[in-house]
């Protein structure tokens, strides 16, 4: 028998549920952002943050298992090897971008008020993560999908979830936001 969840921070498990229904995957949002429900996430700007730690862990982690098969697939003279050495590239520079966004997110000065400044953030941090979502469904797209070996099929499946976190992530962002776009287009 499945036992129930007591939150710490039931606004927090709420928070998460709400927000992740406008992303594309919200089954694998909630799934995996389930887990901070009892942390210190308040608002959708951490929550985004977490989002992208959360992409930028999976994209770090399908970049160690993949550099693990190229290494195994050199030594063997494999004909994928071109094609694993361009995802691998892709998934760097994914790695890359959700780095910077989740460094420019943090230096978000609200206090600040809705300048100009804080929209340069918001644009950076929307260019980087929309980036890094390119760049892992073009290592997806790079990966055939008919009469894959498993091991072909593995690395699509892990780099096809780097790109849904990232889109989740891109869409949690989207959500935070969008007030400050939506208060700026209430201006007379």
């Amino acid at each position: 028998m499945a036992r129930a969840r007591h939150f710490k921070h039931p606004d927090t498990k709420a928070l998460i549920e709400v927000s992740c229904q406008t992303t594309l995957y919200p089954a694998l949002c909630i799934k995996c952002l389930a887990r901070y429900a009892n942390s210190n996430v308040r608002n959708e700007q951490q929550l985004a943050q977490v989002a992208l730690t959360v992409s930028l862990y999976k994209a770090r982690s399908t970049r160690s298992y993949m550099l693990k098969v190229a290494k195994e697939l050199e030594s063997i003279k494999a004909k994928e090897c071109p094609a694993l050495r361009d995802c691998l590239q892709q998934i760097d520079d994914s790695i890359n971008q959700l780095s910077h966004s989740i460094r420019e997110l943090r230096r978000f000065d609200l206090k600040a008020g809705m300048t100009d400044d804080l929209f340069w953030h918001i644009d950076n941090v929307d260019t980087w993560i929309s980036a890094a979502l390119t760049d892992a469904s073009n290592c997806v797209d790079e990966l055939p999908g008919h009469r894959m070996s498993k091991m072909k099929a593995t690395i699509k499946g892990k780099v096809m979830n780097v790109a849904q976190l990232t889109s989740n992530a891109l869409a949690l962002f989207h959500r935070y936001a969008a007030r400050y776009r939506s208060a700026t287009n209430k201006k007379p």
